[in-house]
């Protein structure tokens, strides 16, 4: 497969935690809703985008080792968002005419970053 396969038509982003019921809780909280699939126990999933999507996995093996970065249109306001649910976001990082980012860290070390795309 190359970078330049046309037959990728979907992202799943895996999140691996110790203590699911919390780490769901968190994420609800995150996202601003329950998930919207739960196929069996110790797996969550929110879909994003519509091809997009982070599923919450209980493995406690490789918890807080996960690492998720999230397209948003407008950082600012996805910053805003994240501080009215109460979380307290990272500072926003810029990298010149590439990209704007925001990361916060989940209760068990999983890294979940905010990217907004600069285009001139």
């Amino acid at each position: 497969m190359t970078a330049g396969d046309q037959n990728i038509d979907s992202v799943l982003a895996g999140v691996a935690v110790a203590d699911f019921e919390a780490a769901q809780s968190w994420y609800s909280k995150l996202f601003g809703r329950e998930p919207d699939v739960v196929p069996t126990e110790g797996i969550a999933e929110w879909q994003l985008a519509p091809n997009a999507w982070v599923q919450l996995t209980e493995n406690p093996d490789r918890a807080g080792k996960s690492s998720v970065v999230i397209g948003v249109r407008d950082l600012a306001a996805q910053v805003k968002s994240v501080e009215s649910a109460g979380f307290t976001p990272g500072a926003v990082e810029e990298y010149p005419g590439i990209v704007r980012t925001s990361t916060i860290f989940d209760p068990e070390g999983n890294e979940v970053t905010f990217v907004e795309e600069l285009t001139e």
